[in-house]
């Protein structure tokens, strides 16, 4: 019995020495090389793992349910489908390779596990900003977070010039 006790002692000992992952990667800017590209919205960054770009959604490179939105919004498929190859080729010469830094905003991770974050470039550029300037991306409605209206304006700006996928036919 006194071998349990210390024993849950020791536990409870680490339990609140050791910050949680969310605290000790949130409470700081956080700076990786991007070692792969997932996709439009999602990268791999040594030191940290997977990493989704906060408050944008990109079309997937292979038609899924997540296309309901953007059909929606009168997308046609094909241009979904071209707009996901140019955003995964535009992410792979912009961010492959290069040292990022990451910022963070209320939630830390996404219900997949993924890390939540604002990506900056060595430039100092968002990059789930430019992929809303060049119409790579929608606003991710769903959830709250920071920069909403900013980018909802720099979604807008996009579609007024007729980028990427708000291209007219």
């Amino acid at each position: 019995m006194l071998r349990a006790g210390k024993i849950f002692l020791f536990c409870l000992f680490f339990l609140f020495w050791i910050p949680a992952p969310s605290q000790s990667v949130q409470s700081r800017d956080v700076e990786g090389k991007v070692s792969w590209v997932y996709d439009g919205d999602t990268v791999k960054v040594l030191g940290v793992g997977k990493v989704r770009l906060i408050g944008i959604d990109t079309p997937e490179r292979k038609a899924s349910e997540r296309d309901r939105w953007f059909l929606r919004q009168g997308i046609p498929r094909e241009r979904l489908r071209r707009v996901a190859d140019e955003v995964l080729k535009f992410n792979i010469s912009t961010v492959k390779g290069k040292n990022v830094r990451l910022t963070f905003d209320h939630d830390l991770r996404d219900r997949h596990g993924r890390i939540l974050a604002y990506v900056h470039l060595p430039d100092g550029r968002l990059l789930n900003r430019i992929l809303l300037e060049n119409g790579y991306a929608a606003v991710y409605r769903r959830f709250d977070f920071e920069k909403k209206e900013d980018f909802l304006r720099t979604e807008a700006e996009a579609r007024v010039k007729k980028v990427g996928l708000w291209e007219s036919e």
